[in-house]
């Protein structure tokens, strides 16, 4: 039972890790960096489908990426969705390539990257703290209806401690160094 607990909870907070990486891939450094484009849809003949399915990527130097869709005639609709994105970059067409030169970045727009760095690993650090509750709450109730003794109950709990403070710990470090890598020039 509580292995069972620990490691639904553990799943769970692994999910979460993933999903703070994906997060902080997705925003902007300076860097031409594939990552930033994962959420970025495009109306490919009705229907709206991520990028990476559509393109490939290059990267050519630090701040420019060269994006080749598979289908030809979905460059213009790439260029667009790039164009509209949150990403802030500029798309040119040449015809056969896209060419994305990503800007420097200002010190205010680093400050406010940064802030979202942190709001977002706040977020991330939230889940974890859900999973871990959730799971606690399983183990109390077990210890309630006598499925498992005090003992283990409280063995468990410590197990499930553990687990969190190494999960939010990751997410913590994974934001100082997004935070380094953001307020570098």
């Amino acid at each position: 039972m509580i292995q069972e607990t620990l490691q639904s909870a553990q799943e769970q907070m692994d999910r979460t890790i993933e999903a703070t990486r994906e997060d902080f891939a997705a925003v902007r450094t300076g860097r031409a960096n594939p990552g930033l484009y994962s959420k970025v849809m495009v109306d490919y003949y009705g229907s709206y489908t991520p990028l990476q399915q559509l393109a490939s990527f290059t990267t050519t130097d630090a701040r420019t990426l060269l994006i080749t869709p598979f289908d030809s005639s979905a460059l213009r609709n790439i260029e667009k969705a790039l164009s509209e994105s949150e990403i802030g970059a500029n798309p040119s067409n040449d015809g056969k390539v896209i060419r994305v030169v990503m800007p420097e970045l200002t010190e205010e727009r680093r400050k406010e990257y940064v802030k979202l760095v942190k709001s977002k690993a706040e977020e991330h650090k939230v889940s974890i703290r859900n999973a871990r509750r959730k799971a606690k709450e399983a183990m109390d109730k077990a210890v309630k209806d006598g499925e498992i003794g005090e003992d283990e109950g409280t063995r468990g709990e410590k197990d499930l401690d553990a687990l969190t403070k190494k999960h939010v710990d990751l997410v913590d470090e994974m934001s100082k160094k997004k935070e380094a890598e953001l307020l570098e020039v």
